[in-house]
């Protein structure tokens, strides 16, 4: 999908975010290091540092290729498909990250005591 508004290709500034977490982490009870938000549909996944990596995963499998930071005051975007950094961008609907009061990583009650030792680099 084009903006019409910025002309950029793969965001949808009007795709709420689909949760305050990573939806596949919180379906399976895991936890995330960073969060990131899908600039087409609103996914909300989990950096590359986290174990699971969904983010990318999400744009493996749906050839979505923008992604937000969805943590609080962040607003650049990465480029799978470029792979190039971009300090802001177009504006995405609210909320523009997870509440300022949950924990990063996250969820606290999931984190494993060694979880430093699970991050990948």
């Amino acid at each position: 999908m084009t903006d019409p508004n910025t002309g950029i290709d793969g965001v949808d500034p009007g795709a709420p975010p689909s949760g305050t977490g990573c939806v596949e982490c919180d379906a399976a009870g895991g936890w995330w290091f960073h969060l990131r938000r899908c600039a087409q549909c609103g996914h909300i996944g989990c950096c590359d540092s986290s174990p699971a990596q969904h983010a990318t995963a999400h744009w493996t499998s749906t050839g979505h290729p923008l992604i937000q930071s969805f943590e609080p005051g962040e607003d650049w975007f990465w480029d799978y498909g470029a792979n190039a950094l971009y300090e802001a961008g177009p504006e995405l609907a609210p909320p523009v990250s997870h509440p300022a009061d949950q924990p990063t990583p996250g969820p606290a009650d999931r984190l494993p005591p060694d979880w430093t030792s699970k991050l990948h680099s």
